[in-house]
This record gives C-alpha cells, structure tokens and sequence, in this order.
C-alpha cells in the first residue's frame, strides 16, 4: 500500500510514517520543511509543498492507496482548507480511504449530545478555535462519499506506547483525561486497513 501523509513531520505523523515503513508500505509526505524530518527509509518519498495548494497536493498525492492527515490548527485555516483540497482531490484520482488525527472537542457531550463536547460545560478550553477548526474538517468529511475515520484524542503528552488504552465512537471514554502521542499513532495507523470505524468520530484515552 502506498500512503500520503499530511503532518508528517508532528509528533503523531512522524510516528505514523515511522510505523507505516515499518510495514513496508511506501509513504509520500508532503512537507513544508523536509529537513524537520526526523524518519528516513527507502520507501519514503518527501515532497516539498504547502497543504493548501492544490497542485502540491494532488502531484504528491499521485499513485496513494489511502491519506493520513495529522495537520494541526497552528493558529491558521490550513487545516480546513486542506481538507476542501484533499477531498477533491481523492475524488479525482479515485481514492477512498482516509484516516485524520482531531481534537476531543468535535465528539458528542455527555451532557448534552445535541452540542459538540467543545460547546458543552465538558471543555475547560477558553478558546475554541482548534476545535472549530477541527469540526470544519468534521463536517466535510461527513458530507463527502469518502470512507474516513477521525481519531479524536483528549490531552496528547509524549510517553511510551502501552498498547491499554479505550476506544468509544462518538464520545470521549468516560473518565479520560489523557493518551500518549504514541498511542495515538498506533490506534490511528492501524485504522488505515480497518473499516470498524468507517464514517466514525472516534475518541481514544486511557
């Protein structure tokens, strides 16, 4: 399988291209900056570019079997204006899974199902642009025909991979507080070849 990554060079899309060599899978990223790249392997392609111009993309994302998004908000709209890009573009080149890494924020409250938990007395967040942001992405992955998957963690610290963690569709685990950047990664990876949670906001936490 070959993969297009989006955030290659974060902290959970370095551990997702690390993971996907890994398996033998060939991976093109398409990076701002290639030299913040931390991973190397002979099937890692880096193509210089901007996630929100649309030739960029659609040149690196030439010949994928699936895309990994892990892009953060980093104060800006890239995110969701690389989203209205990439699901084009996967129309037009015939590409149908996708797998992105979101907030928390865009599942379901508890306390209220009818709001997003960002919206909700659940979020200690004063401010809502990440998840805003975050829910754009949401919404027109929801609208599109596209086979996705968002991974919705809570707090993301660095640490080890312990492999025990809990998966819920639509909600944040009751009582989770916290997931490893690790954890993370692994989950999300092996959702590339999983259709458990196709169509699914999935929250993850310890």
């Amino acid at each position: 399988m070959k993969l297009f990554i989006l955030g290659a060079t974060g902290r959970v899309g370095t551990r997702i291209v690390a993971d996907a060599l890994r398996g033998e899978h060939e991976v093109a990223a398409l990076v701002r900056q290639p030299n913040k790249m931390e991973v190397t392997g002979r099937k890692l392609t880096l193509i210089q570019g901007n996630a929100t111009n649309k030739d960029d993309i659609r040149i690196a994302m030439q010949g994928a079997d699936a895309v990994f998004s892990s892009l953060g908000t980093d104060g800006t709209t890239t995110l969701s204006e690389s989203m209205h890009i990439v699901i084009r573009e996967m129309k037009q080149q015939g590409i149908r899974r996708i797998v992105s890494v979101g907030t928390a924020g865009i599942l379901r409250s508890r306390t209220n199902p009818d709001l997003y938990r960002y919206q909700s007395s659940e979020s200690r967040r004063r401010s809502t642009f990440a998840a805003e942001e975050h829910r754009r992405v949401y919404e027109l992955l929801l609208h599109s025909d596209l086979d996705w998957t968002i991974v919705c963690p809570t707090y993301l610290p660095d640490g080890d991979r312990l492999g025990t963690y809990r998966v819920e569709r639509d909600y944040s685990p009751e009582g989770g507080t916290s997931i490893s950047v690790a954890d993370t990664a692994e989950f999300a990876y092996r959702q590339i070849n999983s259709a458990e949670y196709n169509c699914s906001r999935v929250g993850i936490a310890y």
